[in-house]
């Protein structure tokens, strides 16, 4: 176990950067002189919407992809340059990458015969782990007769026997249904607290990384937009961008004018407020479209050009056209300026809040 640090990782593909003049060469940045620090022994994801840079960067770490620029460090050991092989890591890539004319058993010793593990301890590898992924009875079969699943576990399997110190997840759930993604998605937090390894997933999909992570990084544009567990996420985005991308669905923004724009979550408003409350927004507004959760319904509706949701918990679906009234407590408004960062200045959230009243 240990953990890895970025320090102003660039990456520009099929640029390098001068080794005489170490100048960077101009070009477009998948990955935009980033620096993080992965935990040792954490579940950290990389989250952000395609093309952000977060698969870029975790092959940086795999060693897949050279680096224009900057330093990968694991522990004390600069790996920047090593090869993949050398580097105690174990990657698990979205489409399974198995044998298909190999049974399991031999998917996953195969590259332990490879790294000339002695044969006693290919053996009582591979054992450990088909019987830690649940395989143990379907080690004969080859891939072609296993459920999607299955074959996610074969994989698995095959990085847990490397025993390395770090497991990088490129997207491995992505091409499984609905519910067994959930499934694989809770076998996946059992087998981190079982191996206390270091885990860095990637996904694009925010609610896989609000409830895998305990260390969730943002991306976007190649850079990081913010960091911290999934409550700092999700209760204090720094910016619209955060705001709107985590949450199921994201917060809501609307823009007052030039001066500033102010957002909420759906799940943070009282509906059919009947009591004045000085503290506290209202609104009547349409419903425009309606989704049915079953035990909640999510209610479109447009407010001053802006597209917004309001989540209500109900045995009762309102109809669709007809006007829902509710509140929002000041507590629950969070604001940000034009270029979409938090505003923080209780001075200035005082005078933008005077204003957001002043139009309802």
């Amino acid at each position: 176990m240990a953990n890895i640090q970025l320090e102003n990782v660039i990456k520009i593909y099929g640029a390098k950067v001068n080794r005489k003049t170490k100048e960077i060469p101009i070009g477009k940045r998948a990955v935009d002189d980033l620096s993080v620090l992965i935990p040792s022994g954490g579940f950290t994801v990389l989250v952000g919407p395609s093309g952000c840079g977060k698969t870029t960067l975790l092959r940086m770490i795999a060693g897949l992809e050279d680096i224009t620029s900057g330093t990968i460090k694991m522990g004390d050991i600069d790996i920047t340059n090593l090869e993949p092989g050398d580097r105690g890591l174990a990657m698990v890539f979205q489409n399974y990458a198995l044998y298909p004319h190999m049974s399991v058993r031999a998917n996953i010793e195969f590259g332990l015969i490879n790294a000339r593990i002695p044969k006693f301890e290919v053996k009582e590898r591979t054992n450990d782990a088909l019987e830690l992924v649940g395989l143990t009875e379907f080690q004969n079969r080859r891939p072609a007769l296993l459920s999607g699943g299955q074959r996610q576990r074969v994989a698995l399997a095959r990085a847990i026997a490397k025993r390395p110190q770090c497991f990088l997840m490129d997207e491995p759930l992505s091409n499984l249904d609905a519910k067994l993604r959930s499934e694989m998605r809770t076998e996946l937090i059992e087998l981190h607290k079982e191996l206390h390894s270091t885990f860095v997933y990637v996904t694009h999909d925010q609610i896989e990384a609000m409830t895998m992570g305990d260390h969730i990084v943002v991306m976007n544009e190649g850079k990081i937009m913010q960091e911290g567990t999934p409550s700092e996420i999700h209760n204090n985005p720094n910016s619209t961008f955060v705001a709107k991308f985590i949450g199921d669905p994201g917060m809501n923004i609307v823009q007052i004018d030039n001066d500033f724009q102010f957002g909420f979550r759906p799940r943070d408003v009282n509906f059919n407020p009947t009591v004045d409350n000085q503290n506290c927004i209202k609104m009547i507004e349409k419903i425009s479209s309606i989704e049915n959760h079953g035990s909640e319904f999510v209610y479109s509706l447009n407010i001053q050009g802006s597209h917004i949701y309001v989540k209500e918990l109900s045995k009762k679906m309102r109809d669709l056209n007809s006007e829902i009234s509710f509140s929002i407590a000041k507590e629950n408004l969070f604001f940000f300026d034009i270029d979409g960062k938090r505003i923080t200045n209780q001075k200035l959230i005082e005078g933008f809040y005077g204003k957001l009243k002043s139009n309802w």
